[in-house]
């Protein structure tokens, strides 16, 4: 791998890792089309994942400031707003599935899910979640712990690439009741302990193992560092998006890459 490849890299993690299209599913085929295979594929794609994390918590850390000073507050004994206790309480119960299903299916992450030809299926399948969670959902109801959980199971269907983790939990938002930018709001908090925890322990697997790996310090950094910027500017982008507009675009954009997977793949 060179900076440009991890530059690439970067780009289409920050993208893709923010938008309902499956960040993963678009690595692995970008490494299909353009041969850049190597032992520690899964790896560095968790580390250019920990630096979309870094964007989010940089895009929310009013948000995430907040819910800090209430969580010590309720360990005080102190009043707190509701809705930030319930906000607090839905990503650690929401969290639970998606730790024991990543645990289960580790292995299966490593080999037989990264392939191009499962890849466009789950788009498929994905794709139909989101056209029924926009057709059926009622959006008209706020946040709970017990929704929290629920859009944490939607969130397990990302751990198979090509479904996407935002794709799935706005999916589930919506299907609980939330309006499109709550769903995308708390789908992206509650991304944040999966995607830095992934990122963290792959990035403790590099350094640990740097001889054998093949990647350099300045491909993860530069490669990381796109990621960041890039995922920043999506963020924001898909917000502004969901306020006025449907999922529809990216259906149908899944679709599309799913038929070009199939018949040139």
């Amino acid at each position: 791998m060179h900076i440009l490849d991890a530059i690439i890299l970067g780009i289409i993690q920050g993208v893709t890792e923010f938008l309902p299209i499956s960040s993963s599913g678009h690595l692995i085929i970008a490494r299909d089309i353009l041969g850049w295979h190597g032992t520690n594929d899964l790896s560095f794609d968790a580390v250019l994942q920990l630096a979309t994390a870094l964007a989010i918590i940089f895009f929310f850390w009013k948000d995430i400031w907040k819910l800090i000073k209430t969580f010590f507050m309720m360990i005080l004994r102190k009043p707190v707003e509701k809705k930030d206790s319930v906000m607090i309480f839905a990503i650690i119960i929401g969290t639970i599935p998606a730790i024991i299903g990543g645990l289960f299916l580790e292995s299966k992450m490593e080999s037989v899910f990264r392939n191009a030809s499962l890849v466009a299926v789950i788009l498929i399948i994905g794709s139909l979640v989101m056209y029924y969670a926009e057709k059926l959902a009622k959006k008209d109801s706020d946040l709970s712990i017990k929704k929290g959980f629920y859009i944490g199971l939607f969130q397990c269907l990302a751990l198979v690439p090509g479904f996407s983790r935002s794709g799935a939990t706005i999916s589930g938002g919506l299907f609980c009741g939330l309006n499109r930018e709550e769903a995308a709001r708390f789908s992206f908090l509650l991304s944040i302990p999966i995607i830095l925890g992934s990122g963290i322990k792959k990035l403790a697997d590099i350094i640990l193992t740097s001889g054998a790996t093949g990647i350099s310090y300045m491909e993860l950094i530069v490669g990381s560092l796109t990621a960041f910027a890039v995922g920043l500017f999506i963020i924001g982008f898909l917000i502004k998006y969901l306020k006025n507009h449907s999922l529809n675009v990216f259906i149908w954009y899944r679709l599309f890459l799913a038929a070009i997977i199939l018949i040139f793949l």
